[in-house]
């Protein structure tokens, strides 16, 4: 998978198509974009294994939520059956890097190139000699789309996209053509046999208007070529890739790092257009100064990849809870995942709870913090908290705040709940365990408010998980209405994805969902010793029937180590536990064998759904040697670092850098530590001593130090 034109310095590491064949579900896209801009472009294709193209996309309008304009070249007499004929193409002539784009098209002898700029782009063609040089165009959403030449070179136009929201076009060709439109109001331009063999389409696009559009042109693209437009990309994403330098390692894992590291700026995207913006909150063009952003899946990505933000970029952060904030006074709620058409209410929980807290802890501002506060607090005691859905509160909600947990069914039992996602179901341990994460986070948001009343109040919800603990199981259950715990089992029970109780993962999984609290979790399991032998016993406990019978009801369950699932979210922190027991060793041999198993830099190499970020950033903290435990706790905790030595470059103009002296793929276990010179016998350290700049050195081996680390008070 060497990829040509590969880029200098870190660039040469980064390959987009690591991932591109997923395990169960979906892979990972080569997307070709300017870091977080809303200009995203790959070809259209089932994944990495299908030789044939669909079509090229002017637009992707959201990660995997649909694409905008369906271009394709052919050198075939236009019929009604050209404008859905596929277009083989040859792996090995593909080159796709972030910044371009090029491929060849077996059948038709046509090399197609791009390369994308913040709201524009160019395509190139490379045609046969004397051959007809078509371009058709299409559309991906059906709805009242208009395209027509307004001239022999130039086009415009619009598409409806998820009902309401138009898209607008407006391209030039680099040649005059002879243009011309079909019934089904699909456009294409033909250039003759004597025509230039290389034809270019520069073009924008706009939400705001079609003479928005045109101004996007002209800013981006007026006097500039394509390998100027190309370069800049190129230039754009060596400053990005530059800001962790890495020395050490081998050549596989710093493929793997950096490609990381670049999916990590996929999303969210500025939709900002001359400082105006469209939002689908209140379906409104607006006007603002600030960068306004979307395509952003909360459940995924406050895990790790705004932890990541806050270190390499809290300005943007801090722009991006700006956005978050808008959205909720222009929409009524803080949204959960925030795309173009508003929020698209995935998933469960209020996690955008915890990713304010997290940035505020961590000394981001630039945002209404009164006002993020109002609409926390308001998603926390007037929203629903049903999976999959936005809107007021009913009676399951009701039934949480007086009983402190979310009420579920019995097998078979029929719903009462008419607003319950009839395929989601309830998921009732799932949100149980996450409203009182997302209520801990918000209690600390109103402590520092000096909301001290609304601290207790939250506080004390927070501790709502102890109620669905089965201390005979040790596992956290359902209960139903009346209180009494439902008789399942937690590693197999609950319908597609466990939904019924749990939410895409099993009990297994589930028992670890109190990444607020662990000292109470580790309470509830009788002490740091048993729950070091629970977090051995998850990874070596068997599925207890065929794979393809487990996976077949639980798919999202990928990458999976015992009954550890390295290819789902919920999982990433698990790892990082022992560090609260008395063998943090432990996690530095869980985190380096889950790295070397799970991501490798082939089109395998991700182990479950990336989400644009939400995966990748585990990669990029867990390489580097730490990783946020807890989202909103400013405290980073310490596993085992792939690089002898990695320097972060900090907007403040300090570096941290991270010393592993030794380290080797043998020598993965930490023998002492110190920081700034001084002696570390916490495997902890905190965001205001990373950001201060200096040097964590550890010291490493081929064998554990048990001693090191067991003292792991995080205070």
């Amino acid at each position: 998978m060497a990829q040509q034109n590969a880029g200098k310095g870190n660039l040469k590491y980064v390959d987009p198509l690591i991932g591109n064949v997923g395990q169960l579900l979906e892979p990972t896209r080569p997307t070709v974009q300017l870091p977080n801009q809303m200009m995203r472009m790959y070809p259209v294709r089932k994944d990495y294994l299908d030789d044939q193209i669909s079509s090229f996309p002017l637009l992707i309008v959201s990660h995997r939520l649909g694409e905008a304009f369906s271009m394709k070249p052919s050198v075939k007499k236009i019929a009604e059956a050209s404008f859905q004929q596929k277009m083989t193409y040859d792996h090995d002539l593909e080159v796709t890097r972030p910044w371009y784009y090029s491929t060849y098209l077996v059948d038709d002898d046509i090399t197609v190139e791009y390369t994308p700029g913040k709201k524009t782009a160019i395509y190139r063609f490379e045609f046969p000699e004397k051959a007809e040089k078509n371009i058709l165009f299409n559309f991906y959403n059906d709805e009242n789309a208009q395209i027509k030449f307004t001239s022999d070179k130039e086009i415009s136009g619009y598409e409806i996209y998820h009902d309401d929201i138009k898209i607008y076009l407006y391209g030039v060709f680099s040649e005059k053509g002879n243009v011309g439109a079909n019934p089904s109001a699909k456009a294409y331009i033909s250039f003759g046999p004597s025509a230039s063999k290389n034809i270019e389409f520069r073009y924008a696009v706009s939400f705001v208007s079609a003479e928005q559009a045109k101004k996007n042109f002209s800013n981006e693209l007026s006097g500039t070529t394509f390998n100027q437009l190309k370069q800049a990309g190129e230039d754009a994403w060596y400053k990005v890739m530059s800001q962790i330098n890495v020395t050490g390692g081998t050549e596989a894992q710093k493929r793997s790092f950096y490609s990381a590291l670049y999916r990590c700026y996929e999303r969210p995207v500025d939709i900002s257009e001359d400082g105006k913006y469209y939002s689908g909150f209140d379906k409104k063009v607006h006007e603002s100064k600030r960068t306004f952003y979307v395509d952003d899946w909360t459940w995924d990505t406050y895990l790790a990849h705004h932890p990541l933000r806050t270190i390499l970029d809290p300005a943007k952060e801090s722009d991006i809870l700006n956005s978050y904030v808008t959205m909720y006074e222009q929409g009524g709620w803080v949204p959960t995942f925030p795309v173009l058409f508003g929020d698209h209410a995935c998933m469960n929980a209020f996690h955008s709870t915890v990713m304010f807290t997290d940035g505020y802890n961590k000394g981001i501002r630039g945002f209404d913090t009164l006002k993020a506060y109002e609409g926390m607090v308001k998603n926390a005691t007037q929203a629903t908290m049903l999976p999959w859905k936005n809107g007021p509160k009913g009676p399951l909600e009701d039934f949480y705040y007086d009983k402190g947990y979310f009420p579920a069914l019995h097998p078979g039992e029929k719903e009462t709940d008419p607003n319950v996602e009839s395929f989601e179901k309830r998921q009732a341990v799932a949100v149980t365990l996450g409203a009182s994460y997302d209520d801990w986070a918000l209690a600390q948001f109103a402590k520092k408010l000096g909301k001290t009343a609304d601290f207790e109040k939250f506080s004390k919800r927070s501790q709502n998980y102890k109620n669905l603990w089965d201390s005979k199981t040790m596992f956290f259950m359902p209960k139903d209405a009346k209180g009494d715990f439902i008789n399942i089992d937690p590693k197999f029970d609950g319908g597609m994805g466990g939904r019924d109780y749990y939410d895409e993962n099993n009990g297994w999984t589930y028992m670890w969902q109190v990444q607020h609290d662990i000292p109470g979790l580790i309470n509830l399991m009788g002490g740091k010793e048993k729950f070091e032998g629970r977090l051995d016993q998850l990874f070596r406990e068997g599925l207890g029937r065929s794979k393809y019978e487990f996976q077949a009801k639980f798919p999202d369950v990928t990458g999976i180590v015992g009954q550890f699932s390295m290819g789902n979210e919920p999982s990433f922190h698990i790892p990082y536990l022992y560090n609260y027991t008395g063998s943090p060793w432990k996690t530095q041999k869980r985190v380096r064998f889950l790295l070397d198993v799970w991501y490798k830099d082939n089109i395998f190499g991700i182990p479950g759904d990336e989400d644009g970020g939400g995966m990748t950033a585990f990669v990029v903290f867990s390489s580097m040697g730490f990783y946020p435990l807890t989202p909103g706790n400013p405290v980073y905790t310490i596993g085992s670092p792939l690089f002898e030595k990695t320097t972060i470059d900090l907007p403040n103009g300090k570096q941290f850098k991270l010393v592993a002296k030794d380290c080797s793929v043998q020598n993965k276990y930490i023998q002492s530590a110190k920081l700034n010179g001084q002696v570390l016998d916490t495997p902890w350290f905190s965001h205001a001593q990373l950001i201060a700049g200096g040097e964590l050195e550890l010291q490493m081996g081929p064998k554990p130090n048990k001693q090191w680390g067991i003292n792991n008070n995080t205070n």
